[in-house]
């Protein structure tokens, strides 16, 4: 990492006590986070099936739930999550992605129509915001195609709102003060019908986003106005099995959850166009489709499709979040 010439003067006259202090305080952060984090997280119910999960930077986790169409809280430390967004509330259908913005006090999640067996309906996908605190409902606003699938969000640091619309392969955005969803990235640019844009992450002055049929990464440069840049497929070291919600560690790296085979958290470093993928744990039976992180803690969640697609008869497993340790970026 290179430092501004202020930077490095800040740095130099910096006295050595206040910037031992300051480091011990972050260190002591981690420690602190680390010592207070549940090796799980239980989340009561047997029809939640959850699909995305998002962490507020106190610590506090959100779980968004597919089967009844709400959304599940667990306050900072705690090993059990309550219901904190009822379902259907303001007409809220199955819930997909969640994203906790705590600079703008802001839940937003990704709203779905889905038959019983988990399959996409005739919906117009929804944008909800809700507040992070209380729960209200703030507004909720349309996608712009009518066929659309809302599938995950992530928020940029001017507040400008991204997330991923599946079916149509595009990412929509929503700027800070705006009334409605635009769409953003160039038409056409992320693959075609069928390769399910699903996870979405900024890294650096970038939009991140994944494929979850076709196993691709795409970066998408943000031009200084604000508006969708270069598309660039990146090179990844190996291919990624069925990559679903990602979260942005640190500026230039990703962790990632992947579907296919037995189940993966993974990291991708990037650099410039390639990315170096490792394995951070391996063996999720029942399917993983989010992670967040809490400091140096992810929390991964497994939505059981196969036993929402199975029927009534289908064995259903108790639903959790499970940490594993991975450090700093």
């Amino acid at each position: 990492m290179q430092l501004s010439s202020n930077c490095r003067h800040r740095w130099r006259s910096a006295p050595i006590g206040v910037m031992a202090g300051s480091v011990m305080l972050n260190m002591l952060a981690w420690s602190s986070v680390h010592a207070q984090a549940p090796a799980e997280i239980h989340i009561p119910g047997d029809r939640v099936f959850p699909e995305s999960l998002t962490s507020s930077t106190g610590g506090a986790i959100y779980v968004g739930s597919l089967g009844l169409g709400a959304v599940f809280r667990a306050p900072p430390g705690a090993d059990t999550a309550t219901l904190f967004i009822p379902a259907g509330k303001d007409g809220l259908h199955s819930v997909f992605g969640v994203y906790a913005d705590s600079r703008a006090e802001i839940l937003w999640a990704c709203s779905n129509t889905l038959d019983p067996a988990g399959r996409s309906a005739p919906s117009h996908g929804q944008l909800y915001a809700f507040n992070l605190t209380t729960g209200a409902s703030v507004r909720h606003y349309a996608f712009p195609a009518a066929d659309a699938y809302c599938n995950d969000i992530a928020v940029g640091r001017d507040g400008t709102v991204y997330a991923t619309d599946s079916n149509n392969m595009q990412i929509v955005r929503l700027m800070p003060g705006a009334a409605r969803l635009a769409t953003w990235s160039p038409d056409g640019a992320l693959g075609a019908k069928g390769g399910l844009l699903d996870g979405i992450a900024l890294a650096g002055n970038a939009v991140l986003v994944n494929t979850f049929m076709t196993g691709k990464l795409f970066s998408v440069s943000v031009k200084r106005d604000g508006s969708a840049g270069a598309v660039v497929e990146v090179a990844l070291s190996h291919r990624i099995d069925h990559p679903d919600g990602m979260r942005a560690f640190g500026r230039h790296s990703v962790v990632i959850v992947e579907g296919g085979g037995p189940g993966r958290l993974s990291k991708i470093v990037l650099n410039g166009s390639k990315g170096q993928v490792s394995t951070l744990k391996e063996g999720y039976p029942d399917g993983p489709t989010a992670v967040t992180l809490v400091g140096p803690i992810a929390y991964v969640v497994e939505a059981q499709f196969k036993a929402l697609m199975g029927g009534a008869d289908a064995r259903i497993n108790p639903f959790h979040a499970t940490a594993v340790s991975v450090g700093k970026p």
